[in-house]
C-alpha cells in the first residue's frame, strides 16, 4: 500500500482503488454502502480512503450516482450543431448502459481546455471528446483514466480514437459539381488566422480539383453563419467568376448561400453550394443544403462503445467514420 495524501493533489477514487488493491467500482460500493462486497474488503477500502484523505467531490455527490459510470464529453463549441448532434449520439448510447454523460464546452480555447482537463479526474470515470492539447498533456491530466479522442490520430498512445475520413465524400462532391458544368469551384475553409494552417478538408478539396484539372480558390471563414456570409462576400468580390462553393462545414455553407443570394446569385441555377457535416439544420433552409455527410450520431455512439472497452481493460481498435455525399437542393 502507498502512503498518505500528496500535498496539493486531490485524492481521487482511483487513488483509493489503487492503494486498496481493488477496482474503482468496489471503492464506490464500499463508500456508498452497497451490496456485493464482503465486510473485510469494505473495511479495507474505508480505512484506505480515510488514510488518503479521500472525500467525494461536491459535483460527484450532487450530480452523479457513485455506483454508475460517468463520462465527460469535451467539445469545443455547443453552439455549433455538429457537436450538438455528436453529443446526442453519445447521450443515447450512454442511456442504454444507464451511464451518465456530463458535457464540457471549452469554447475552442486552449486555456479553457486545460482547465477542463484539470478538474475531470475527480468528476468522471472516462473522458471522450475533441482536444487540441498534445497526448502527453492529456495523459498527465487524466492519470490513467480511459480517454477517447475524436477527430485526430493518437499516435499509438493508450487512448481510443475515432477518425473522420471525408476524402471520398469530398471527391464525390467535386465530381458532381464538375459533372454539372461548374468550372470555378471555390472553398471556404476554417479561419486560417485562428487555426494557423489549412484544414485536411482543404487538402481533400485541392486533390479533387486537380483530378478534374480545375483551379483552386480558397479563403478562411469563421465557423458561424455570419462568418460564412463575410467570407462569401469577400470571395465573390475577388473572384466574381465563381459558379460553386464548397465549405469547411454546414454552418459556414448556410451563411455563404444566404450571401450569394443577396448578391443576386441563383442557387443552384448559376451558383451551387455544398457544405460538410450533413446536419439536420441543412434541410431547414431554402434550398435545402447539399453536403458531405458525417454520421454524427455514429461518432457519439462509437465513442461510448470505446469507453466501454477501455473500462473493461481492452484497447479498442481505431474507428473510422467515412463521409458520403448528400445531395439536396443547393447543388
Amino acid at each position: 500500500m502507498t502512503g498518505g495524501p500528496v500535498p496539493g493533489k486531490r485524492t481521487t477514487i482511483r487513488d483509493v482503488a489503487k492503494s486498496a488493491g481493488v477496482s474503482y467500482q468496489t471503492v464506490s460500493r464500499a463508500l456508498n454502502d452497497k451490496g456485493e462486497i464482503d465486510t473485510t474488503t469494505k473495511q479495507r477500502v474505508l480505512d484506505t480512503a480515510k488514510r488518503l484523505g479521500y472525500r467525494p467531490s461536491r459535483f460527484a455527490r450532487g450530480l452523479v450516482r457513485q455506483d454508475s459510470t460517468s463520462v465527460g464529453l469535451v467539445i469545443p463549441n455547443l453552439l455549433n450543431p455538429y457537436f450538438t448532434e455528436v453529443a446526442a449520439g453519445a447521450l443515447e448510447a450512454a442511456r442504454r448502459r444507464d451511464w451518465h454523460v456530463v458535457v464540457y464546452d471549452t469554447a475552442d480555447d486552449p486555456d479553457q481546455e486545460l482547465s477542463t482537463l484539470a478538474v475531470l479526474g475527480s468528476q468522471v470515470d472516462a473522458v471522450v471528446g475533441y482536444f487540441g492539447q498534445p497526448d502527453d498533456v492529456i495523459d498527465r491530466h487524466t492519470g490513467g483514466m480511459p480517454v477517447v479522442q475524436i477527430g485526430r490520430e493518437t499516435l499509438g498512445s493508450r487512448f481510443g480514437e475515432i477518425k473522420v475520413d471525408g476524402e471520398d465524400g469530398v471527391r464525390a462532391a467535386i465530381a458532381h459539381l464538375a459533372g454539372s458544368g461548374r468550372r470555378h469551384i471555390g472553398m471556404l475553409d476554417h479561419d486560417h488566422d485562428h487555426h494557423h494552417d489549412a484544414s485536411v478538408r482543404y487538402t481533400w478539396y485541392r486533390e479533387a480539383m486537380r483530378e478534374h484539372g480545375l483551379p483552386t480558390y480558397v479563403t478562411g471563414a469563421a465557423q458561424s453563419i455570419e462568418g460564412g456570409q463575410r467570407a462569401m462576400a469577400a470571395m465573390l468580390d475577388e473572384h466574381p467568376e465563381l459558379d460553386a462553393i464548397f465549405t469547411y462545414n454546414d454552418v459556414i455553407a448556410i451563411g455563404a448561400m444566404f450571401q450569394a443570394r443577396l448578391l443576386g446569385r441563383r442557387v443552384p441555377a448559376d451558383f451551387a453550394v455544398v457544405g460538410f457535416d450533413g446536419l439536420a439544420i441543412g434541410s431547414m433552409v431554402e434550398p435545402p443544403l447539399s453536403s458531405v455527410r458525417i454520421d454524427t450520431r455514429a461518432v457519439g455512439a462509437t465513442a461510448i462503445d470505446q469507453v466501454s472497452q477501455l473500462l473493461a481493460g481492452t484497447k479498442p481498435d481505431s474507428a473510422t467514420i467515412r463521409a458520403t455525399l448528400l445531395l439536396r437542393g443547393s447543388a
